[in-house]
């Protein structure tokens, strides 16, 4: 199958290039990024504020509006969650694929299949 979306590294560089096209490195300190990842993370808990849970998941799924807010403030956090990676050097798919290594560590089927309980609990 050939998809063409561009990867993680193809929107890093062309979200570097919108910056470095306005000189809005000054500003991307890591600890201003990381300030902003949580406040564009806060503007995505925010669509479900004092929502019930059901209707929520209906407006996410089925209402147009909803759905682009949601795509949006999505995009915002991938965004600034790879200024942050790009600034720190880290490689987000190494360390997704660790990340998913040691849940499967710390979470293995036969003790957590259908419970939420914590590992250190399991």
């Amino acid at each position: 199958m050939n998809d063409s979306r561009p990867s993680l590294d193809d929107l890093t560089q062309q979200l570097i290039e919108f910056r470095d096209a306005r000189d809005w490195r000054q500003f991307h300190s890591l600890k201003d990024l990381i300030l902003s990842l949580s406040l564009e993370a806060s503007e995505l808990l925010e669509l479900s504020q004092w929502k019930p849970e059901k209707q929520f998941e209906d407006e996410a799924l089925n209402d147009e509006k909803m759905q682009h807010r949601l795509k949006e403030e999505c995009a915002d956090v991938l965004l600034y969650l790879l200024l942050i990676a790009e600034r720190a050097g880290i490689d987000l798919q190494q360390a997704a694929e660790q990340k998913l290594a040691a849940n499967n560590a710390k979470y293995p089927v036969e003790k957590s299949r259908g419970t939420s309980t914590k590992y250190t609990e399991l």
